[in-house]
């Protein structure tokens, strides 16, 4: 190519990639609203009929789901069913919330969710079931994780396949990056700063399966296409995995379907994830795990295939790790 079609290719690249990282970051930020957020409704039938008519009015914004007692609805916000619920009774209404799956969400249900005062119109009280720790109030640390996380995985994908790796060699460098990223990011969240709660292993577990997911995904791809797998794999975990996750907020507020691939990547799946074991005893965990394992078996496997592809190009040689060093001169 001449250097003219390259500043030509150039110019006209950056305002390409300019507006589709813009779409894919400020989109979401800016259209942040509930979108059929699982809520609650507990209380007596009259009293229940009122509270959904009164949501109904936020056309879009909530799925009812309903509940005998208050027992019942602590139950689901527990299980991660909904992510908080309205309690009706003749001693005034209660906001249940869960600050542990989204601060953002609990302030949100605060501000919007129009519950039943007593009969003075004194406002409901609002009752926190399964509190964010204090040392990370507002969920920042857990959603700050997210880009470290997906980085770490894209370069490990990225350096094994620059490195020359192949077949098992790439997936032992893959696992054991991944399980040395999970033991540190776990170190430091959950032992340092104490932001994520739970089970050490478990968190560590998280950590190194998200890591692996997106280090395998960005691997498999290159040793399928290329090197140009890399750009790829990386584009789609940073425009798309990151922006679409929802750990600072929730999937539920980003907009569809923003919200619902975002956690059928890995950057969203290992969010919720780690907010399933570190504060809800792995309630509602298996979908999220199973995501992350899926991409992780997918990865690895388009791993040893690309190895087996090249060696039957080259005719059953197995392609070097590393091209050979020049004979030294006479």
């Amino acid at each position: 190519m001449h250097s003219r079609h390259r500043v030509i290719a150039v110019i006209a690249l950056m305002p390409a990639l300019v507006a589709l990282t813009l779409w894919a970051f400020a989109w979401p930020a800016a259209r942040t609203a509930p979108h059929d957020l699982p809520l609650g409704v507990a209380g007596p039938p009259q009293a229940v009929a009122q509270v959904e008519q009164r949501l109904s009015r936020h056309e879009g914004a909530f799925e009812i789901h309903r509940y005998a007692d208050e027992a019942a609805a602590r139950a689901a916000i527990e299980d991660r069913a909904v992510y908080g619920a309205v309690v009706t009774g003749d001693r005034g209404g209660k906001l249940l919330t869960a600050s542990a799956a989204s601060p953002v969400v609990a302030q949100l249900l605060q501000q919007a969710v129009a519950a039943p005062g007593d009969a003075a119109g004194a406002p409901p009280e609002v009752v926190d079931v399964v509190p964010a720790p204090g040392t990370d109030p507002r969920g920042a640390v857990l959603g700050a994780s997210v880009l470290p996380l997906a980085l770490a995985g894209i370069a490990a994908g990225a350096v094994t396949t620059l490195l020359g790796l192949r077949g098992v060699r790439t997936v032992g460098a893959l696992v054991g990056a991944a399980a040395g990223a999970g033991l540190v990011a776990a170190a430091i969240a959950h032992s340092w700063l104490g932001t994520v709660g739970g089970d050490w292993w478990a968190v560590a577990g998280v950590f190194g399966l998200s890591v692996l997911a997106v280090g395998a995904g960005v691997a498999g791809v290159a040793a399928l296409l290329g090197r140009a797998g890399i750009g790829l794999g990386a584009a789609v975990m940073m425009l798309l995995g990151n922006p679409f996750s929802g750990a600072s907020s929730a999937p539920e507020l980003l907009p569809q379907p923003a919200g619902a691939i975002g956690q059928w990547l890995p950057p969203g799946a290992g969010a919720s994830l780690l907010r399933s074991v570190s504060f809800f005893d792995g309630a509602a965990a298996t979908g999220h795990a199973l995501t992350l394992a899926w991409w992780a078996v997918l990865g690895l496997g388009a791993v040893l295939l690309g190895s087996t592809l090249r060696r039957r190009a080259t005719g059953g040689s197995p392609a070097p790790d590393r091209a050979p060093a020049p004979a030294p001169a006479a």
